[in-house]
């Protein structure tokens, strides 16, 4: 690129060999886009196709607080002593230099401020009289970009344009150049930005471009891998909400090679191939997933953009309709999830890589869509992406978090995260010559190595099994035994999340001070604040988990560091007055939280819940549980998925093993309690011996 001086004139040219970097003057320390989490996104097209007037465009709708817009002449300009006027002078060499200083300085701004970049600049410069184009583009552009789009606008159209500019004066270019000219930058920075982790969409001519670069550039703007799995988890959550709390087992289901033989992706793509352009592949994905992104977060994003380049919403919705008409599910999966159907205590979700519409529409044309909800992308409307990580992610929630026991179906290596995590694990195995070739020893690692245990069932019967059934015994999905263990109740009593330390040395000495009558005040209030520290740091962040965001070190450079997961959606309610100190140690450790004063119930506003993924309850003492109950109930009416966690420093035994506590915390998702300390004693403190008034000095009052 990528960033000149905007003119495509000879001197503009550049070996892609004259890409060292000299010693002068200025120079900024190399930060990488994958380093610093800042979004730069280029915008290019050969000259004429209209990038400038675009990223006007692109200034008037987006939010100057959230996005910095740059132009490659202008950014010469003003890193460069002299101007536009003595680069022009340079040597190629030392044009080189300035160019890399543009880069690393709008990657830096960005990555200080926040802002996504949009980056306005070309690629390569090709006069018709020359045989091959000659880039402009250096490493550190390929280290600097996130994202690049490409207008692919008609060679005709651009001709067109080119001839009637009168504000800049072009060398001429005939459409049959221009078009070579484009169709060799696209399959280019396909390979380059394969090979350096950048996602690239190529936009063609439409009504609606502007609204499409639009909606890309606000999905760039937020969507991480955290995000990405955000977005999964809530839409987990909300296809858990029929259940109304009824679910105890879930069949957890990969899609394509599971439920039916074929692969939907290459159908799609063979379906799509017939309206495709010359040149273009018929088969992207293999290139992509056969590429240095392997199976990755970033792979599976690029997944979507190709998708979505290939189609706008109408023509895909037919597409995979028609390809949804090729397949058939296995009869046996379908007489299985016929039978779940009819149980209120089993549920199925198919979590796919693939394509969330084609399978929609063969669970609707099955009758099975209102029982069997399917989570997936395909689309960026769609919110996130499926990857084997999240799929594993995803079974350890229903499984943590809702408390579920969830047997898992697979037939590939990214299934294999997955069926460990599950409680009971199904490999499914097709005929010999449409089975993954690469699940074998896969497959044998995770049993030999990895500690899976599993079953497989060989799909349709005549197919031969994989590795020895002693390894991988078989099981049959239509047997009336494995029906049965499938359908079994299980006690959702005995699956009461209750975390606490009674036992614990550590708890001993936290719950000494409370319970010492001469500790009133602030020093009580300060021994309660250590038990909320406690009680974040040993049990809040193992339950929730933690994410992991870059720091600067201590010694000059950045390194990991790590926080409660979602932290900035957590709200943290302290419950008045006994559990406002115990709820203060708890925000030490998680600084980013919301944090609420609550008295009663209502206290507990929507806005407090709205965009949070967990809300913490928090009191010092919790007798017969009928406060928490009724905060879980007002909250429950107000967000039916929100994860509650109650944390407390001593909570009565009895209350979490019958009465409406324990009731609450059986037939309640998403709910989990945390204390110091489980105590036998039903003493309930009054006057001198209630907690809220030791904690501020008010036993007086009675």
């Amino acid at each position: 690129m990528m960033l000149t001086n905007g003119k495509d004139a000879s001197s503009n040219m550049l070996d892609p060999t004259a890409d060292s970097q000299l010693n002068q003057p200025i120079a900024l320390k190399r930060r990488s886009a994958s380093d610093n989490g800042a979004v730069i996104v280029g915008i290019y097209g050969v000259p004429g196709c209209g990038k400038t007037f675009l990223l006007d465009q692109l200034k008037q709708e987006l939010e100057q607080e959230y996005f910095a817009f740059y132009e490659g002449s202008t950014m010469i300009a003003t890193v460069v002593p002299g101007g536009l006027d003595t680069f022009q002078k340079l040597e190629e060499e030392e044009k080189v230099h300035w160019r890399k200083i543009a880069i690393d300085t709008i990657g830096k701004e960005c990555a200080d401020s926040g802002r996504v970049a949009v980056v306005a600049g070309h690629f390569m410069f090709w006069p018709e009289e020359e045989e091959a184009g000659r880039p402009v583009y250096t490493q550190n552009d390929l280290d600097t970009f996130t994202h690049i789009l490409y207008l692919d606008l008609p060679a005709e159209v651009v001709a067109r344009r080119r001839l009637n500019d009168t504000e800049r004066s072009r060398p001429s270019a005939s459409a049959a150049h221009l078009r070579k000219w484009q169709q060799a930058e696209k399959t280019e920075l396909r390979r380059l930005c394969l090979h350096n982790s950048i996602l690239f969409s190529s936009i063609s001519q439409h009504p609606a471009l502007q609204n499409k670069v639009l909606t890309l550039l606000r999905d760039f703007q937020h969507h991480t891998e955290e995000y990405n799995l955000s977005r999964a988890e809530i839409r987990l959550d909300e296809t858990l909400v029929a259940g109304q709390g009824q679910l105890e087992t879930v069949l957890v289901m990969d899609a394509d090679r599971t439920l039916a033989a074929e692969d939907t992706g290459a159908l799609f793509w063979k379906t799509a191939s017939s309206s495709r352009q010359p040149g273009d592949e018929d088969y992207p994905l293999k290139t992509l997933f056969s590429s240095p992104l392997g199976y990755s977060y970033t792979a599976f994003r690029q997944a979507t953009l190709l998708y979505e380049e290939t189609a706008d919403d109408q023509e895909y919705d037919a597409l995979c309709q028609e390809v949804a008409s090729m397949v058939t599910m296995h009869p046996e999966f379908v007489s299985l999830l016929q039978v779940v159907a009819e149980r209120e205590h089993v549920g199925a979700v198919i979590i796919t890589c693939g394509l969330r519409r084609v399978w929609d529409k063969v669970l609707e044309r099955e009758g099975l869509s209102k029982t069997v909800k399917v989570i997936g992308g395909g689309r960026i409307a769609d919110g996130f992406i499926v990857t084997a990580a999240v799929k594993a992610a995803l079974v350890a929630r229903l499984q943590d978090i809702h408390q579920m026991y969830v047997w898992a179906f697979g037939d590939g290596p990214l299934d294999l995260e997955m069926l460990d995590k599950a409680d009971q694990a199904i490999v499914v195995v097709g005929e010999e010559q449409t089975r993954s070739k690469a699940m074998d020893a896969a497959l044998r690692n995770a049993i030999d190595n990895d500690g899976l245990r599993a079953y497989q069932a060989v799909l349709p019967s005549s197919a031969s099994p994989r590795l020895d059934t002693t390894k991988l015994p078989l099981i049959r999905i239509t047997e009336h035994g494995f029906v049965n263990s499938v359908l079994c109740r299980r006690s959702r009593h005995a699956g009461i999340h209750v975390l606490h330390a009674t036992d614990r040395n550590a708890a001993k000495l936290l719950m000494t001070p409370t319970r010492d009558a001469k500790v009133a005040g602030p020093a009580l209030r300060k021994a309660h604040r250590r038990v909320g520290v406690y009680l974040a740091t040993e049990f809040l962040a193992d339950m929730i988990g933690i994410e992991e965001y870059p720091i600067p070190h201590v010694q000059g450079h950045h390194t990991s560091g790590y926080r409660l997961s979602h932290e900035q959606r957590t709200s943290i309610v302290a419950l008045m007055r006994g559990g406002e100190a115990v709820a203060y140690g708890v925000n030490d450790v998680f600084p980013l939280a919301m944090f609420v004063h609550a008295s009663r119930p209502d206290d507990i506003k929507l806005h407090h819940l709205e965009g949070q993924s967990t809300l913490v309850l928090v009191d010092s003492v919790v007798n017969s549980g009928k406060t928490v109950v009724q905060f879980v109930q007002h909250v429950r009416n107000l967000h039916a998925t929100i994860r509650i966690v109650v944390v407390a420093g001593v909570v009565q035994a009895q209350s979490v093993s019958e009465g409406s506590l324990a009731q609450v915390l059986a037939h309640h998702t998403n709910l989990s309690l945390v204390a110091l300390r489980l105590s036998d004693n039903k003493f309930g403190g009054k006057g001198t011996t209630d907690t809220g008034n030791r904690l501020f000095n008010t036993t007086h009052l009675l």
